[in-house]
């Protein structure tokens, strides 16, 4: 009985095993998708798989309260075109297309998931995919390229997560929509930056996939940010020198060889130790950084762009990850499967097997094996059948068949029903919601701003980590633009305190890289220079609190190196400044470049300055033929020249630094921080503000102008009589007189209404000079500032209510004589005319 009961209990054993290996085959093959499901499949497999999609059913997911939400509650539809609200005869004609297409990919592959052909728009009308899709050109040179297109929209939308990451979104906004609320999933990105890249002349496609988490969620904490990422240098390769003939051999070594073989040993077993150390330590940090394991994965629904090779000379297929910006190879393991992709013209279904994720795809959309498409009449060309393939369709009844299903797919895709996608210059100079975006990568932080968000012209912060915690600073790096002093990047080592200024051509001190620890003099700092922007050739000048060393180029003396060496500063009794109190110095050394048209024992090579010892050396350049070159020394300055004057030191014979000078100008240009507006940043510029709305002001005064002499200066009397009567003598002078009294006491008012503001102008100007005698001694230089533009422009107001003022009473009595004279020939006063006849 116990061998009985043993073989029972084994083979249910068995038989578990056999169960849970096929509900484990059952779940690869739904996680491996998009696989071609043949009808022969059991019903058992497909139990299984029915019970698979219960148990994910069953799967709770939440989604974080924090992230933004887009439905179509929050959009307003009022003022959307007649396209969003309705369908054409063709769109309606395309969906049944669509439909039928559909019924029969489920009755073929009943174990794959519905197709997404045509989701509901923001206006609950269903519309096909492909004519969301609205291929447009941006007028901006910088989205011309690819990446700069993916990087703006990844920039300038905020993600929102799918309703469901099992599923496809049941909506599917217009990218007009996207761009106006500046929110979307990743279909709604992908589908926006699609429009862009074919308008941009890519070959570009819409995918519907699955991805992994961190791809789904945009989460880049695993990611190395692409700033930090430093290019890989080029090494020279040193070029061997052939030995020469008559070479002096070197001298013999005469170091223990086997003293020799134990350092060696030594040194291999620290390395072996060091690299072994820095093994673990990077497989505890990988260790750390790795992602828990995702009950959903190769289930979570993303979309993302295809790129395929061929137009824009792009060399290879790439996927393009519209949350990010970021561009991935087709091998890459974030990409878990496709089911479908489109573009404008055409649906291609994934026939594919995605085991291997999508290494193994062939992203041929012409091989009708690999990729079933909807609509015929694509661009891209069929495969071409070999004659033992061409053989097998040669029966009538195949044929037929052919040509109906042929028939059934000839149908031209329907223009976009999206409008024109425009981008506005404020929102493209806005680029982020807000003017602000915080990208979090592993141990790094990135923040952008728009220009000119902030006053000191802050628009990208990249803050570097130690731990993955990201809480101890490493580096910080800041990119400014608009500067008035050119700074355009501040890079801080939090560790060794030292900070790097780097600056564009342009600024007064032809500064270009400022390296300092403090602002403070006659510390360590190095400054570099542009020397083609410099009168004296300056490249580069480093200080220490003893020394200060220079090096030129381009100079007529051919100066090429200076060092200065300092002595401790002498004390003195009252407070004094470094410029007061000046370092002084024991010693200048200074080196120039070969003059040809010089002899070289003429040419001085090296020019040393004693000054506590009262020497000058000289040594000149070698020449070719002599080993040694010449020296000179001078034990004493002379009180003479050579023709016995007197010599006496000016400040011009002395040598300046000017250290202070721009460690100065520097703390100004920091406080200060002014931006530079363009001239034609009309909005911002104020001079430009000021002519543009002085001259749309002369525009309107002129057009009014216009339509004061076109209006029927009778129409007002004429409505007071009855209509089509004749005037009769009497009543023609009286309209007359009537109208030229009326355009008199016009022009009385106009005039009156000119003084008015002169004399209040005036009235008010005489009060602030007045408070300003009252009040001068306690007035801050600010105060004044103020007084003296407000006066300015005072003075430019009564100017111009003057010179209008006069030139009113000049033209009055000529407009009065004017009207005067049209109403005499005006032809509906007739009876003045017989009058005067």
């Amino acid at each position: 009985m116990e061998v009985l009961r043993e073989k029972v209990e084994e083979e249910e054993e068995a038989e578990r095993e056999e169960a849970a290996e096929r509900a484990e085959w059952a779940r690869m093959e739904k996680m491996m998708r998009p696989v071609e499901v043949r009808k022969e499949e059991t019903t058992l497999k497909q139990e299984t798989l029915r019970d698979l999609e219960k148990k994910l059913s069953e799967i709770q997911i939440t989604v974080s309260a924090e992230l933004p939400a887009f439905t179509k509650d929050t959009i307003d539809i009022s003022k959307l075109p007649v396209s969003y609200k309705t369908n054409t005869p063709k769109e309606e004609h395309l969906l049944q297309v669509a439909d039928n297409f559909s019924r029969q990919y489920s009755h073929l592959c009943p174990d794959r998931v519905p197709l997404f052909l045509h989701p509901l728009n923001e206006c609950e009308v269903p519309k096909f995919v492909s004519t969301t899709l609205r291929p447009t050109l941006m007028p901006y040179p910088e989205l011309y390229n690819w990446d700069s297109c993916a990087q703006f929209v990844s920039d300038f939308l905020t993600m929102v997560p799918l309703p469901d990451p099992l599923k496809p979104p049941s909506h599917l906004y217009s990218s007009t929509t996207v761009l106006k609320y500046q929110k979307g999933n990743c279909f709604d990105f992908s589908t926006l930056l699609c429009s862009m890249l074919i308008g941009s002349g890519y070959d570009a496609y819409c995918v519907n996939g699955y991805g992994s988490l961190d791809l789904c969620h945009m989460d880049l904490t695993r990611e190395v940010c692409p700033l930090t990422v430093k290019p890989k240098e080029t090494i020279k390769k040193e070029e061997k020198v052939l030995p020469k003939k008559y070479t002096i051999k070197p001298p013999r070594d005469l170091c223990s060889r086997f003293e020799q073989e134990q350092e060696v040993k030594k040194q291999q077993e620290i390395r072996a130790q060091e690299k072994k150390r820095l093994r673990e330590e990077e497989e505890r940090l990988m260790e750390a950084e790795k992602a828990k394991p995702d009950a959903l994965h190769g289930l979570r629904v993303h979309s993302w762009v295809l790129v395929l090779s061929g137009k824009r000379e792009v060399p290879e297929n790439f996927f393009i990850d519209p949350f990010t910006g970021h561009s991935y190879s087709t091998q890459d393991e974030h990409f878990l499967g496709i089911e479908s992709l489109w573009n404008h013209k055409n649906y291609w279904i994934n026939m594919q097997d995605c085991w291997n994720c999508c290494k193994d795809l062939i992203f041929d959309l012409g091989d009708p094996v690999r990729w079933e498409y909807m609509l015929l009449g694509t661009d891209k060309s069929q495969l071409s059948l070999t004659e033992e393939d061409d053989s097998g369709i040669n029966d009538e009844d195949d044929v037929e068949n052919l040509g109906k299903e042929d028939e059934d797919k000839s149908f031209d895709m329907p223009h976009s029903w999206v409008e024109q996608i425009e981008i506005s210059p404020e929102a493209f100079e806005t680029r982020c919601p807000n003017g602000k975006k915080v990208i979090q990568y592993k141990r790094a932080k990135l923040e952008k701003w728009a220009p000119y968000l902030n006053s000191n012209g802050l628009v990208s912060r990249l803050t570097t980590y130690e731990d993955l915690e990201c809480t101890n600073i490493l580096e910080i790096k800041e990119w400014y633009q608009n500067r008035e002093d050119m700074l355009e990047l501040k890079h801080i080592n939090k560790t060794t305190d030292l900070k790097t200024d780097y600056f564009k051509p342009g600024h007064p001190q032809a500064l270009r890289v400022h390296s300092y620890k403090s602002m403070q003099p006659e510390m360590d700092r190095v400054i570099e220079f542009y020397e083609t922007a410099r009168v004296d050739g300056l490249i580069k000048r480093e200080e220490t609190p003893r020394t200060m060393t220079e090096y030129y180029q381009g100079r007529p003396d051919f100066l090429s190196y200076r060092h200065a060496s300092f002595g401790p500063r002498v004390k003195k009794l009252t407070l004094s400044s470094a410029e007061s109190n000046p370092r002084p110095i024991v010693k200048i050394t200074e080196r120039f470049f070969r003059n040809p048209a010089k002899p070289a024992e003429e040419d001085v090579a090296e020019r040393v300055f004693l000054v506590a010892e009262e020497h000058i050396q000289l040594r000149y350049h070698c020449r070719e033929d002599h080993i040694t070159a010449s020296k000179r020394e001078f034990l004493r300055r002379t009180e003479v020249d050579s023709k016995g004057n007197k010599i006496i030191m000016t400040p011009d014979m002395c040598i300046s630094f000017e250290v202070l000078e721009i460690l100065k100008l520097r703390e100004e240009e920091e406080a200060a921080h002014t931006l530079t507006i363009s001239i034609y940043d009309t909005k911002r510029n104020e001079k430009s503000k000021e002519y543009r709305e002085a001259m749309e002001r002369v525009m309107h005064e002129e057009h009014l102008r216009q339509v004061e002499t076109q209006l029927d200066y009778l129409a007002p009397f004429l409505a007071q009589l009855p209509p089509g009567e004749k005037l009769t003598r009497w009543q023609a002078v009286h309209l007359k007189d009537e109208c030229l009294s009326d355009f008199k006491q016009r022009l009385i008012n106009k005039a009156n209404l000119i003084q008015a503001r002169f004399e209040k102008e005036t009235q008010e100007l005489q009060k602030k000079q007045q408070w300003y005698q009252e009040n001068q001694v306690t007035l801050t230089p600010e105060d004044e500032d103020l007084y003296l533009s407000y006066c300015s422009q005072a003075m430019f107001r009564i100017r111009i209510l003057e010179q209008r003022l006069n030139r009113h009473k000049e033209l009055a009595p000529l407009k009065y004589l004017a009207l005067e004279e049209k109403l005499y020939k005006d032809p509906r006063l007739g009876e003045l005319q017989k009058i005067f006849a």
